[in-house]
């Protein structure tokens, strides 16, 4: 394996990843110190704010153009995408409300066509390996859902095992939680999906967190799968 580069987050690429994948970028965004929304009608503002520029029509093409990218991608994997029902129902009746770190999460998907994860980091048990799944591997999923992955699925292990896989989900054990305080955002591309995007919608998400939770990003680094690119952002 080898290292990203970044200070602040233990990641390692695998060599697998590396070949089937090369130059697909990830990131990721660790927002640490948050506390419970302490703002509620400057985040409904912000929210309404992003909601009219997302749904300008030559902002929505792009969104659109690149969640048509990540379905065709679960697709060939035999998965069906939760993006474009999410991005339909986010234009008809607005971003959807559960609790900051998850809205912040839906918000940064929406905003630039991404997939992003949202996971609490003191849940990560050891450094995270971006990877190729084996077929037949196992995961326990978000509310008791059983994972198993199809050869070549990308994966994001800890050291004690897969804690989400790109098609199919996150697990249990890292899910935020009314307590949690350090949160990680993390983003996959697929081919075709540029850095900048990732980097775009993280940064949504970790601007939520600061403003709305009083939280300090740690670090916000995107890398193109064999090396990191040459923007990085840390203790802002």
């Amino acid at each position: 394996m080898e290292g990203n580069g970044a200070t602040w987050i233990d990641l390692s690429v695998s060599p697998a990843y590396k070949a089937r994948y090369p130059g697909v970028a990830f990131g990721l965004t660790l927002i640490s110190d948050c506390l419970p929304l302490s703002d509620a009608a400057g985040f409904d503002r912000h929210r309404r704010d992003l909601l009219r520029k997302m749904r300008k029509r030559e902002t929505l093409s792009g969104i659109s153009a690149r969640i048509d990218l990540y379905d065709s991608f679960f697709r060939s994997f035999g998965f069906d995408c939760p993006l474009p029902g999410h991005l339909r129902r986010t234009v008809l009746s607005g971003f959807p409300r559960y609790n900051l770190m998850v809205d912040a999460h839906f918000m940064a998907e929406m905003c630039a066509g991404i997939l992003v994860a949202v996971t609490d980091h003191d849940r990560i048990e050891g450094g995270l390996t971006l990877d190729v799944a084996r077929g037949g591997e196992v995961c326990a999923g978000m509310g008791g859902r059983r994972f198993t992955t199809v050869e070549g699925e990308v994966v994001l292990r800890d050291e004690k095992g897969i804690v989400c896989v790109l098609c199919q989900g996150a697990d249990e054990k890292t899910r935020v939680r009314e307590d949690t305080r350090n949160v990680l955002f993390y983003s996959y591309a697929v081919p075709g999906i540029e850095g900048v995007y990732l980097r775009e919608g993280l940064g949504v998400a970790a601007e939520v967190m600061t403003r709305f939770a009083g939280g300090h990003v740690r670090g916000l680094t995107v890398f193109e799968g064999t090396e990191m690119t040459n923007k990085e952002d840390n203790d802002q």
